[in-house]
């Protein structure tokens, strides 16, 4: 039995068993917790373009969060955004710059400003391992580091489910300081893929709790930029680089320019040690990759997100007649090595074939009416029935199969786990310490025997690390990353460059599972 076919005979077993929650699906009132509890525009500014600020070492910036209002398909919702802006602004620095940044929290939340994949001090790591969540009306001034050349971003870390989804997302674009790290563009374009559920007019969304914890909240509306009809104008023979990230609460997206010659050059950390030519990319959340494209002829080209069940249109890439008045096709259509990058790595191959020092798995815990629902019954070894009937085919779930009883999942009916292999511990239980500048293998099993097994971007604050297995498989093209996005039964082996002192946090990227409790923490001393 498929995972589709389960999931339609485990819906008829909750029609049976949930009248009640039929019943409130009938009455919107009975369900206040899936509400967005204020569709209040009123007093708001609406939301604006997005700037390119450009900061130089030393510098200050001020950045605020607060409530805008913005237009989607016609009509006007309350959202969140940085400096009034969807997404926030694309904050350009040179590589190796300091800069301050005085964050302040002009919504009616807590929150905190999260640098994502940034190798800053840890006092400016912006989790709940390292700063008090902000209150509304606070000021926090974070001094951040920037060492390495690529895109990276700026998020919450409060209520991200919420936050996130609502609007609160930006880049930083680290300039490399050789300039000839990346091939000579055209054009450099930073793309944030994400979606947001609209249901009847309203945000779906609760302010006073995590929910749709079971398999996270997939949108049904997509944004490119935030906008749902995204187009970007081009000439003839141009090359652009895109730098791609997914900001999406859950939904993994699978990039396409219909058309286009697209070539894959970079990831989370920076350049591949080789380019290579891309029909399409992954992008599990909180993941960027750098890609370039050629423009070669004139028409439209759809941007798109491929899954195995179904295109999505995502945007359109208009080019015109005209010629640029210097073309870089033939740089393009060569396939460069990154020295650079090779490089980098060179003093951590010494570590690539020893035996992993940490092992985690991933799993899943369910209170008891879930588990009723789902069918789920315990097994001698601590193991649920079914596990591998339910995973879903190639161990990723493009998009929610059962809406139903993802909606009445919360975070006291869900608990998600990272577990330690030699001790069982769990999640913020889990205390592992290192000493910084001794790289760390670690071995991460996404277990495919869970009662509900699917993918996890699994993030690690303050370090960057090497995918080196998949599978036991060797990376043949490596890149440094911040997170890992590990399909269902995978296992990955990576290997921790642990360079940032500090209590830092690891967790999925999922938002609502890090809601339920996928999280956990490290030190380096």
């Amino acid at each position: 039995m498929n995972k589709k076919n389960l999931y339609i005979s485990l819906g008829i077993a909750i029609v049976a068993i949930g009248g009640a929650f039929l019943f409130s699906q009938n009455n919107p009132s009975s369900l206040v917790r899936s509400e967005y509890v204020s569709a209040d525009t009123s007093g708001l500014s609406e939301a604006s373009a997005t700037q390119t600020v450009e900061l130089k070492n030393g510098d200050t910036y001020d950045l605020t969060a607060s409530y805008v209002k913005k237009n989607i398909n016609g009509k006007e919702y309350r959202m969140l955004a940085y400096n009034g802006s969807i997404p926030g602004p694309l904050i350009k620095i040179a590589q190796g710059a300091e800069v301050t940044i005085n964050f302040k929290n002009g919504t009616d939340m807590n929150t905190l400003l999260h640098s994502h994949g940034v190798r800053m001090d840890n006092a400016f790591d912006g989790s709940q391992t390292s700063q008090k969540e902000m209150k509304p009306g606070e000021i926090f001034s974070y001094q951040i580091k920037f060492p390495d050349a690529g895109i990276y971003w700026y998020h919450p870390h409060v209520r991200e489910d919420f936050e996130q989804e609502l609007g609160l997302y930006g880049n930083y674009l680290v300039v490399p300081g050789g300039a000839d790290y990346w091939s000579p563009v055209n054009r450099e374009v930073a793309l944030f893929l994400d979606d947001i559920l609209i249901e009847d007019g309203t945000i779906a969304l609760s302010k006073q709790e995590a929910d749709r914890t079971l398999m996270g909240r997939f949108g049904n509306v997509m944004l490119v930029n935030g906008e749902t009809d995204y187009s970007l104008s081009a000439k003839r023979s141009e090359v652009v680089r895109l730098y791609i990230t997914n900001s999406a609460n859950t939904r993994p997206f699978n990039f396409a320019i219909e058309g286009a010659k697209m070539k894959l050059v970079g990831a989370d950390g920076g350049a591949y040690e080789k380019d290579q030519w891309a029909d399409s990319v992954t992008l599990g959340p909180s993941e960027r990759a750098v890609v370039e494209v050629l423009f070669d002829t004139t028409g439209t080209f759809v941007i798109q997100n491929k899954t195995p069940d179904k295109t999505y249109t995502l945007g359109t890439v208009n080019v015109s007649t005209d010629s640029v008045e210097v073309s870089y096709a033939s740089e393009f259509n060569q396939l460069r090595t990154h020295v650079e990058t090779s490089e980098s790595i060179a003093p951590f191959r010494q570590y690539f074939d020893k035996i992993p020092d940490k092992q985690i798995k991933l799993s899943i815990d369910m209170g008891g009416n879930m588990m009723n629902m789902m069918g789920g019954h315990m097994m001698p070894d601590g193991t649920m029935m079914g596990g591998s009937m339910m995973s879903p085919e190639g161990g990723i779930e493009w998009d929610d199969e059962n809406e139903m009883m993802n909606q009445m999942s919360d975070s006291d009916s869900v608990k998600w786990k990272v577990v330690d292999q030699a001790t069982g511990k769990e999640n913020m239980d889990i205390d592992w310490t290192f000493k910084r500048g001794e790289p760390v293998k670690i071995r991460i099993f996404n277990d495919p025997n869970s009662m509900h097994p699917m993918q996890h971007p699994m993030h690690f604050h303050g370090q960057r690390f090497l995918i080196l297995e998949r599978n036991g498989v060797k990376e043949t093209n490596l890149v440094w990353k911040d997170t890992v996005f590990i399909p269902s039964g995978e296992t990955v082996d990576i290997l921790l460059d642990t360079s940032n002192p500090g209590t830092w946090m690891a967790h999925c990227h999922i938002a609502e599972h890090l809601e339920a409790s996928m999280m956990m923490k490290f030190e380096v001393k």
